[in-house]
């Protein structure tokens, strides 16, 4: 008998750890005591040394991490749809940022609930938001038991949250200190992007973000005209400008990163900055294609994001992880350029270790926090199976996910969400897209 009991026993057709060796164990099982992860290894072991836990058997099924998504603004997918087919500048000048002036924290919380469903249904577990009205995200998350990285966006302009900029650093600092040691929430400190933020801004969030032990989130050299306007305005490309103020360090997790040099990636690496990679939102304004094969090739942790739903148009990171492999053998014209390996890598312990949570999340591994999720492999464009982690990239689809556990807590048993009201959630959802909508029509 062993010394500690299971409270719940996940067994399946395959257990994928995604451990340093990328462990594939047939027949397999993982145990969970709690919110931790118990033991891993053949079902038929596991269900011998720990009975009477709970049993959820997928004959059928590849027990994995949950996907860890490093970088998106949920609450975004109340503007999906809203803007597309523009130009990153004119999409945000335009369109976006005049929309966000009339959010309200109601209207965040229910377009992060609108997200959450829909990342717990495509086998995300983990995110890192930045948004605004953050402390509605983080009472969304708390609800859907999701486990988030979370900041208050700010910029030199007044936010329809906080107003003035140093009601903002206030606002941050309450975050702080009310989510301090939480189990599933964290919180970052989240400047927008050198255009849009002051270098005293920019450096006062920055000797903040030491203070505290937390992260930098910042978008960082998303196109062309960033790095033409940080020159206009400082002489320096975006990296340039953070080194020079001294804020590149290890706790920075840039978002974006399309426009560097090998200068600059060489640089990143040198001051352990990570990297958030947002292929298909990239793609779809046209902003480039950001040197991924290269930065990892530095030594640069590198994660996936889906961005938010109003410039991808969705934050299915199955979708994403396909896009990630495909885009960079066309970039580098080799078919081997970012493998299925590499890419499931990246958006599992990857992502965790760009979130500072590589001990925690990431792996199936006894010891660390019981993230996973359950696919479906019985399905015609999964059979014939040969190698299940090719698989998992290039065919398999959000919707193959059956089962979620975040933190211990079953959160999707067969497809139907357990912590969220998701009927509600799209009513609601839909209610507020025909109110911008004839607001749009009046203006």
């Amino acid at each position: 008998m062993s010394a500690q009991q299971a409270d719940l026993i996940l067994t399946g057709r395959y257990l994928l750890t995604m451990d340093r060796e990328q462990s594939l164990i047939e027949d397999g099982g993982l145990a969970i005591a709690g919110d931790s992860i118990l033991a891993v290894g053949k079902a038929s072991d596991l269900l011998a040394r720990y009975p009477g836990a709970t049993i959820l058997v997928e004959p059928h099924g590849l027990i994995m991490p949950g996907l860890v998504n490093v970088h998106t603004h949920a609450a975004m997918s109340l503007f999906r749809g809203l803007a597309d087919d523009l130009p990153l500048m004119q999409w945000l000048q335009d369109y976006i940022f005049p929309v966000e002036a009339t959010l309200t924290g109601d209207l965040v919380y229910q377009g992060t609930l609108l997200s959450l469903c829909e990342m717990i249904k495509s086998g995300t577990t983990s995110f890192c938001d930045m948004y605004l009205f953050a402390g509605d995200v983080s009472r969304a998350v708390e609800e859907a038991g999701m486990r988030a990285w979370i900041g208050e966006v700010l910029y030199d302009f007044p936010s329809p949250n906080y107003g003035e900029l140093e009601n903002g650093f206030a606002y941050t600092q309450n975050l702080m200190d009310r989510y301090r040691n939480h189990p599933l929430v964290t919180i970052t400190l989240d400047p927008h992007a050198v255009y849009t933020c002051s270098p005293d801004l920019l450096t006062r969030l920055g000797a903040m973000a030491r203070e505290e032990g937390a992260l930098y989130v910042i978008h960082l050299a998303e196109n062309e005209e960033e790095v033409r306007t940080c020159r206009e305005r400082y002489g320096r490309t975006p990296v340039e400008h953070l080194e020079a103020l001294g804020l590149l360090g290890p706790h920075v997790v840039a978002d974006h990163c399309v426009m560097l040099t090998s200068a600059e990636i060489g640089l990143l690496a040198k001051r352990g900055v990570k990297v958030a990679h947002c292929p298909e939102s990239n793609l779809k304004l046209a902003s480039g294609i950001a040197p991924v094969v290269q930065m990892l090739e530095a030594g640069i942790a590198v994660g996936i994001g889906t961005d938010g739903s109003a410039s991808n148009n969705d934050v299915d990171m199955f979708g994403e992880m396909n896009t990630t492999a495909k885009i960079h053998k066309v970039d580098r014209m080799d078919p081997t350029a970012m493998s299925a390996a590499t890419t499931l890598h990246v958006a599992t312990l990857g992502g965790a270790k760009v979130l500072g949570a590589e001990s925690l999340i990431g792996s199936l591994e006894p010891g660390k926090k019981a993230d996973c999720i359950v696919l479906d492999l019985d399905q015609p464009h999964l059979t014939p199976l040969y190698h299940p982690v090719s698989h998992l990239v290039y065919a398999a689809r959000g919707s193959d996910v059956i089962h979620s556990v975040i933190n211990g807590r079953l959160v999707m048993r067969n497809r139907r969400l357990l912590t969220l009201d998701e009927p509600a959630i799209l009513a609601r959802a839909a209610e507020i897209g025909a109110g911008f909508r004839q607001s749009r029509n009046d203006g």
